[in-house]
């Protein structure tokens, strides 16, 4: 009977071994299933983002090339800046655009209050200015106040663009220093055409 309760006894630690054992494995294997996950999605990232950057991806198609991921972390560090170097470029020429376009805006407002107030004086031309004089004439007056503009007006931020405009158009456009720019395109043209000074 005591032989009995002996084995009885044996049989039941084994199974508390076995089941000890296996709830073991289990979180072994759950470890495992997880790691393997983290790694893929790792893998899967920087499968990406070699497809990605242009400086990652193969020179010639249809070949495989694995890149180590020192050299995709790398190539998109360099990538990354490049662009934020080519974005900085283009909004400088975007304020240098913009530039031009309010003082284009403000010329093209002087010469027709100018050549309007000509007009209305009789008597003062014999006969039709043509096309061409009068693009001659916008062009030269343009050339002389884009000058003091490019050197006046800031293009840092829109506050300094608003700001040097009013204090460039305050200076610069003042009715008797656009007559003197006038006189003197009218003069220079002059001498070039008499027919037109006639």
């Amino acid at each position: 009977m005591a032989e009995a309760n002996i084995e009885d006894v044996t049989d039941d630690e084994d199974s508390d071994r076995g089941s000890q054992m296996s709830y073991k494995e289990r979180r072994r294997e759950a470890h495992t299933q997880a790691e393997q996950k983290r790694r893929n999605a790792i893998n899967k990232g920087y499968d990406s983002l070699q497809d990605l950057v242009p400086t990652c991806q193969n020179a010639e198609p249809g070949q495989a090339y694995k890149m180590s991921k020192a050299t995709v972390l790398q190539k998109s560090i360099d990538y990354i800046q490049f662009l934020k170097k080519e974005k900085s470029k283009q909004e400088e020429e975007v304020a240098a655009l913009q530039k031009e376009v309010v003082a284009l805006t403000i010329m093209k407002l002087n010469y027709e209050q100018i050549v309007s107030a000509h007009q209305s004086q009789p008597g003062q031309l014999n006969k039709q200015i043509s096309d061409d004089v009068k693009f001659q004439v916008f062009r030269a007056v343009m050339d002389s106040l884009y000058q003091s503009f490019e050197q006046c007006v800031a293009t840092n931020n829109f506050a300094e663009i608003s700001g040097s405009v009013i204090s460039w158009v305050e200076e610069h456009c003042k009715p008797q220093i656009l007559r003197e720019i006038m006189c003197g395109v009218l003069q220079q043209l002059g001498r070039q055409d008499t027919s037109f000074m006639s």
